[in-house]
């Protein structure tokens, strides 16, 4: 067994042990998701305020409540369609709030170039999700991309953990237009695709379908 193995196992089962934990607690599942918005809320007063490494010790605590809220619910049974909708919703109001706080440490330290860059991994950051929730209303699915929600997350960690925040919003902010580019370039295809498919021929008007029985 490799040592990168072991520990994906022992991650895997302490995970487990706070999701068992947890529906015994019979907390709901949206409260979970819940408190880890305000987590990354109080992640993002840290990195307003230059606290780049402490800041990234509590984005992972929130990114272990992101773990746990679908665990839970399946674990107690209480997996709805609200739950799911709650989840993604919160989720960019998460991601949000952690740059939101990267535009003012950038403001107060006038750094300028910083803000914009900044800006410009919010709008790649939501409309990755938009195109996403967009090309799902007239393609089955739209999954293409690489830079989806845990890579940005897990890129933000590294860039607080290590002082290369500037690098990270330059990774997100390149590949995350690009993963945009790819799902529009791909729902192209899918559409196109769908266009050249023959519409069935409509019933005759004065023929009885089985439906109009």
């Amino acid at each position: 067994m490799t040592f990168t193995r072991a520990i994906g196992i022992g991650a895997g089962k302490i995970l487990f042990w706070i999701v068992r934990a947890l529906a015994l607690s019979r907390i709901h599942p949206n409260v979970l998701t819940f408190i880890g918005l305000l987590i990354n809320i109080g992640a993002a007063w840290l990195l307003a305020q230059g606290r780049f490494f402490h800041a990234g010790l509590v984005i992972i605590g929130a990114g272990l409540f992101d773990m746990v809220d679908g665990r839970v619910a399946r674990e107690t049974r209480q997996v709805t369609r609200f739950g799911a909708f709650f989840d993604s919703v919160v989720d960019r109001y998460s991601d949000l709030a952690l740059l939101m706080g990267l535009l003012v440490y950038y403001a107060n330290i006038n750094r300028n170039f910083y803000v914009v860059l900044t800006a410009v991994v919010m709008t790649a950051s939501v409309m990755i999700s938009y195109t996403r929730a967009r090309a799902e209303s007239v393609i089955p699915s739209c999954k293409v991309g690489f830079l989806e929600r845990p890579e940005r997350i897990v890129l933000l960690i590294i860039g607080a953990l290590f002082d290369r925040m500037a690098a990270v919003l330059w990774v997100i902010a390149v590949l995350g237009n690009l993963t945009v580019i790819h799902r529009m370039w791909h729902v192209w295809e899918v559409t196109r695709e769908m266009d050249r498919m023959p519409a069935e021929p409509a019933p005759h008007p004065r023929e009885e379908t089985p439906q109009m029985r």
